[in-house]
């Protein structure tokens, strides 16, 4: 194509002639003709595309000039890293391009193209590709098959352990391949070299000779054998010895024409086939006699016919036909086969697979008795003719055998069945009925039932199981009293009645009609006893006709009619227990009556007990809160007249009300708690007696201040007392309701403690913080929490003298905070301690007040509330130490009653 066409292409004034030039031009060559400008900045400009790439690319001309990067989207991925190398290789050093790769188009189709191209450099810097891409796929393809052909062939040839050699006519060697075989001379040694030169004199004769058989004799012509296999152009093939250094070895040569003037040896070791030939004519020898002294019987007969060719002696014996009786007829005329069609299955599998082995059939003896045998056959080749060669191993007894001892499993598995069934259900019908059917099975009997000797209820059957094609015992009874007594006689006479054939037996007339009317021919009678009292039988009939009963089937109706007595006796049983347990719910139901009854007589005793406890709190709390409010007005009035009126008119002292400690924030108390120590705290400092007036004359009664004191000390315990008790009641009934929030710990016993700290100096007290500041977060209800800590440390102060020392610490164990408070007080002994959180009733003599006893009570409730504990240890030397656990932030924090 002249260049300057496509030059013309990329010019400003480009006239359209040369373009349709090109056009026509580009539709007969069998690719894309191209030009594509490359700019400085990376964008592409596509001047012109041949027609050729609607074929190449499944794309029309005017899509590639308007989106060249499509081109990369068909480029296959593997091969996409390649293209792009090249490309830039070729825009470095302006060589020529060259790219060979594969594309996938549109329609799923792998193409092989090949490109070729110019890169010109343009004098604004632009790259300017002039090029041709061309479809390559058929040769891509033939050059795959071709690649294949040869590593195939080149497997082969590999593959094949023989020596090859190529000789000239006159015996000379040309080439040789020797991978794979066993060659003590080198390749150099061996080219150019004659026969007669590396072979013995006598292997080099015969191995002239081209025969299809070993030749004995050696030609006198050397190149006779090559000469013969050059002119016939026929397949020559020659045995012959040679003394190796392995020993004396067999090799077969197999001469072909390979081209002019040339054969190709292919020579072989037969040494180990000619071995296998001697040992298979010493094998032959040993199978004959095998044969013959085979234990099993062995025969060989024709494939399509059966026709018996050889028979060994154990067949005789086997079938019982002596062999001029056998050789020459087939299995069929001599009726060996019990079923026709195994004959025909046997041969459906010799002609898939021309081997069976172990496939079972049955034969039948010359004395008409049925044997089973094993059978293993193979398809042989006698004279050209295919025969069959088989193995009979007689296995008649150890199938009888397993017939025993498969009846022996059957009858284990139904006895354990029944046994369960008895034991998991209570229902007798069902369980008779199920028995009486599984027996059926098991006999293939035509009629096995259950009947009934009972002295009111005369002879009934119980359970029938029975083929539809004979009549049903089940609904059949008589009143002759005779013709019972008759069959009772019968199974007390004989512990299992067997009956094989019934018209062989002397009965009765009419247990003989008895036997017509239900078409009874044989039958096998088992009794079954309820404590040495016959109470009825297991019976099996056959009405096909006599029958001979094996031990086993009877042992089975012997075992069954166990089994079915203790189902008989579980069933009476029941129906005692039934009728007991029916009187034992009425005694029931009449007692829950009765305790439903006192629960409400109890349940109306605590209504009561509530409505006396709240009236007489109510009343005793009015009457203690009086005479509280009387003697600290009394008291304060005579330290006011003690003091010269300096209080002011009248002395009356202050009254501050305080709630119970460990009453809820909204729980709302009608009668004001006055604290002792807020409301007389001067009371102590004076000893001027106090004078009430006499109600009768009206005149002063001197009264000391320490017993006003010891009074309102009395009544204030009293009214703690009484809040105790309802706050107890109340949280017996509604539970203990807290807020849990969580808060820093330290922070928090750091401001209980700043509110105790009055109280710890009034009774000379210290406390010792040894809480870290970095504890984790509680869940707590501080208000709560800060009550629990003031009773405890109350508990402590009341119980012993000034000047007592507190430790306080707290330390993190498995999700709780465990925090501890020891003292260096009076101990207690283990049962206090163990005492002390429970609601009881106080010794007089203890050291634990009702009133304290009732608040340490409720500190368990509320430390319970929060999901912890609370406790105390007495310690060896001296002082308690009261512990709790509170949960962290991350344990659950619910309510608790």
């Amino acid at each position: 194509m002249d260049e300057t066409v496509v030059k013309w292409l990329y010019t400003p004034n480009c006239q359209q002639e040369p373009i349709n030039l090109l056009s026509k031009l580009a539709v007969n060559l069998p690719g894309v003709i191209f030009q594509v400008l490359q700019r400085q900045d990376g964008s592409v400009f596509v001047p012109y595309v041949s027609s050729g790439c609607q074929y190449l690319y499944e794309l029309e001309p005017e899509a590639l000039q308007t989106d060249f990067q499509v081109l990369y989207k068909l480029i296959h991925p593997q091969d996409i890293k390649a293209f792009a190398e090249s490309i830039a290789v070729c825009s470095t050093t302006l060589t020529p391009w060259h790219w060979e790769g594969r594309i996938i188009t549109r329609s799923g189709k792998l193409k092989w193209i090949q490109g070729t191209s110019q890169p010109e450099l343009q004098e604004e810097g632009d790259f300017l590709w002039n090029g041709l891409v061309m479809d390559i796929t058929e040769r891509k393809l033939a050059e795959e098959k071709l690649q294949e052909s040869e590593a195939r062939y080149k497997a082969i040839l590999d593959a094949i352990p023989d020596l090859m050699f190529r000789i000239s006519r006159d015996g000379k060697y040309l080439d040789l391949k020797s991978q794979g075989a066993n060659v003590t001379l080198s390749r150099e040694e061996i080219i150019g070299k004659h026969l007669q030169e590396l072979l013995p004199s006598d292997v080099a004769a015969i191995s002239q000779v081209a025969m299809p058989t070993v030749v004995t004799e050696p030609s006198p012509s050397a190149g006779y054998a090559y000469a013969k296999t050059l002119d016939s152009g026929t397949l020559q093939t020659c045995e012959y010895q040679l003394s190796t250094p392995l020993g004396v070895r067999d090799y077969e040569a197999r001469l072909v024409v390979s081209g002019q003037d040339e054969i190709l040896a292919i020579v072989r070791d037969i040494t180990e086939r000619k071995q296998a030939e001697v040992k298979l004519q010493n094998l032959a020898k040993k199978f004959a006699k095998a044969f013959s002294c085979s234990p099993d019987s062995i025969t060989i007969s024709t494939l399509g016919e059966g026709r018996f060719i050889e028979v060994n002696d154990s067949f005789v014996k086997l079938s019982g036909y002596e062999p001029d009786q056998v050789i020459g007829k087939t299995s069929f005329e001599l009726n060996l086969w019990v079923d026709d069609g195994d004959r025909l299955n046997l041969l459906e599998e010799l002609q898939v697979t021309g081997v069976v082995r172990n496939l079972e059939f049955e034969f039948r003896q010359k004395s008409g008795e049925i044997i089973t045998t094993r059978v293993s056959a193979e398809v042989i080749d006698l004279n050209g003719n295919k025969s069959i060669l088989a193995v009979h191993h007689d296995i008649t007894e150890r199938k009888q055998v397993e017939a025993q001892l498969r009846l022996c499993g059957e009858r284990d598995r139904l006895l354990a069945k029944t046994l369960v069934r008895i034991r998991s259900s209570l229902n007798l019908e069902q369980i008779l009925q199920t028995t009486v059917t599984e027996v059926r099975q098991f006999l293939q009997a035509d009629r096995v039932f259950i009947g009934l000797n009972n002295a009111n209820l005369g002879v009934r059957t119980l359970a029938e199981s029975v083929d539809p094609k004979y009549p049903s015992v089940l609904g059949w009874s008589t009143n002759d009293e005779a013709y019972l007594q008759e069959l009772r006689n019968l199974l007390k006479d004989n512990l299992v009645r067997v009956i094989e054939d019934i018209t062989k037996i002397s009965v009765s007339p009419k247990v003989k009609a008895h036997s017509r009317k239900f078409q009874t021919k044989a039958s096998l009678a088992v009794p079954i006893m309820l404590d040495n009292e016959l109470f009825g039988a297991l019976i099996a009939h056959q009405c096909s006709g006599s029958r001979h009963w094996q031990p086993i089937e009877i042992d089975l109706l012997q075992q069954m009619s166990e089994q079915v007595a203790i189902a008989i006796q579980q069933s009476q049983i029941y129906q005692k227990l039934a009728e007991l347990n029916t009187n034992l719910e009425h005694q029931v139901q009449e007692r829950t009556a009765q305790l439903q009854q006192k629960m409400q007589e109890v349940e109306k005793l605590h209504r009561v007990k509530d409505v006396v406890l709240h009236t007489v709190a109510h009343d005793l709390r009015t009457s203690v809160m009086g005479n509280l409010m009387v003697l600290k007005n009394l008291l304060n009035q005579g330290v006011g007249q003690g003091d010269k009126g300096t209080r002011g008119q009248g002395g009356q002292g202050r009254i501050i009300e305080e709630v119970s400690p460990l009453s809820p924030p909204n729980a709302q108390s009608p009668i004001p708690h006055t604290s002792l120590r807020e409301a007389a705290p001067t009371a102590t400092s004076h000893s001027e007696p106090v004078e009430l007036l006499s109600t009768s004359a009206q005149s002063p009664i001197p009264v000391s201040p320490s017993i006003i004191e010891r009074m309102l000390q009395g009544n204030d315990r009293q009214l703690t007392m009484i809040n105790s008790l309802l706050e107890i009641n109340s949280c017996e009934k509604q539970g203990i309701e807290i807020k849990p929030e969580p808060v820093q710990f330290s922070i928090l016993l750091g401001g209980i403690f700043a509110q105790l700290e009055p109280m710890l100096t009034q009774n000379q007290a210290t406390l010792k913080n040894l809480v870290p500041a970095d504890l984790p977060l509680v869940m707590a209800d501080g208000t709560r929490l800060q009550k629990v800590l003031a009773h405890l440390i109350t508990h402590r102060l009341q119980n012993n003298p000034p000047g007592l020392n507190f430790i306080l610490s707290a330390t993190v164990e498995g999700g709780m905070i465990r925090t501890q408070i020891q003292d260096d007080g009076v101990v207690m002994s283990k049962l206090e301690c163990d005492r002390l959180f429970d609601l009881h009733v106080r010794d007089p003599q203890d050291s634990c007040s009702t009133s304290i006893g009732l608040k340490m009570y409720l500190c368990r409730k509320v430390i319970k509330a929060h999901g912890g504990k609370i406790g105390v240890i007495t310690n060896r030397k001296r002082g308690l130490t009261f512990w709790f656990t509170l949960p962290l932030t991350t344990s659950s924090a619910t309510s608790r009653p």
